[in-house]
């Protein structure tokens, strides 16, 4: 459920990974969002690849960036390939936002041999702004239906890795 960036794709090479973390600085800067440059040693991502499990395991280095306080992080997050799958749910935030996403994934496209993006709110395949708005406004609808028809359920909730949950029950004493 939601309006979500999904992206996966796989660099042309070392020098496209150096040259993705200039622009993605820059453009962070440029547009007051947050940001931290990383490298973790042995992390596990967890991957999906036609439709079955494909987990990564080992080094992994890139940039988080916050685009919104109501957003989920931008994480550009490359395994030791250069391969990059993730996601940004925008859903929460004003258009413009998720806008300059998909601008800015356009400005860094060149920089890979493929790189697949699946707007749920269409804006990535039609620069069409209604559509991603009808589509926002659809989400939210749904959302305060699956309340009404569910009064355990609220939300929406930023878990512990910044992501946001849209959903979920609420548990007697729970610090939800």
């Amino acid at each position: 459920m939601g309006v979500t960036i999904n992206f996966q794709g796989k660099l042309k090479s070392k020098e496209n990974f150096k040259e993705i973390l200039k622009i993605s600085k820059d453009f962070a800067e440029k547009n007051n969002m947050p940001f931290s440059i990383f490298e973790e040693k042995d992390k596990l991502l967890l991957r999906v690849k036609d439709g079955k499990d494909w987990d990564y395991k080992g080094l992994t280095k890139g940039i988080r960036i916050q685009p919104h306080k109501f957003s989920d992080p931008l994480n550009l997050e490359f395994d030791k390939n250069y391969i990059i799958q993730e996601y940004c749910k925008t859903q929460y935030v004003d258009i413009e936002t998720h806008v300059k996403i998909i601008d800015f994934l356009r400005q860094i496209e060149p920089y890979f041999d493929w790189l697949n993006v699946d707007d749920e709110g269409e804006y990535w395949e039609t620069n069409n702004i209604e559509i991603l708005r009808n589509h926002i406004e659809k989400i939210y609808e749904l959302i305060e239906d699956a309340k009404q028809k569910n009064e355990k359920l609220d939300g929406p909730f930023r878990v512990k890795d910044g992501r946001i949950v849209d959903l979920m029950e609420k548990q007697e004493n729970s610090n939800l």
